[in-house]
């Protein structure tokens, strides 16, 4: 009698291989932050940036954006800046804002790590600086947020 439950022996599988372009910085639309909007050339065809400006971009972008309120994305996205300026001091309002910007920018395996914060302050804004290192680069990037 022919067996009903025939056993099938599966290959064992390949790990999956990381590819190079998966490796390198992608390129991506080219944001102008001041003007809110695309950057477009003369044939209003959008410009992209080369892999390391977008990944400043995406910092920049990331930095800006208040986590949780934004559906589209999820709630590892974004820094908690509402919660850090009701701290009842200074020097703990920094500190709150470098944990919320580490947070927020070594979400991205690309980052290798953030550091050097300074603040200051301009009237009712408040500006802070740092500097990011991005996995498979030699140099440091200066970024500066402001709120």
């Amino acid at each position: 009698m022919p067996n009903l439950y025939p056993t099938v022996n599966l290959p064992s599988l390949m790990k999956p291989q990381v590819a190079d372009s998966e490796k390198k910085y992608r390129s991506a639309p080219l944001f102008d932050f001041e003007k809110g909007d695309f950057v477009k050339d003369g044939a209003n065809r959008i410009v992209f940036a080369d892999g390391k400006e977008a990944f400043a971009a995406w910092c920049l972008k990331v930095c800006v954006t208040e986590r949780g309120t934004k559906l589209a994305y999820s709630d590892k996205i974004g820094t908690e800046i509402m919660s850090a300026i009701k701290e009842p001091d200074a020097e703990s309002v920094k500190s709150s804002i470098e944990r919320t910007i580490t947070e927020a920018l070594m979400v991205n395996p690309a980052t290798e790590y953030v550091k050097n914060f300074s603040f200051s302050i301009d009237g009712d804004h408040l500006f802070v600086s740092f500097v990011v290192k991005g996995k498979n680069w030699a140099e440091e990037m200066a970024l500066k947020v402001g709120y």
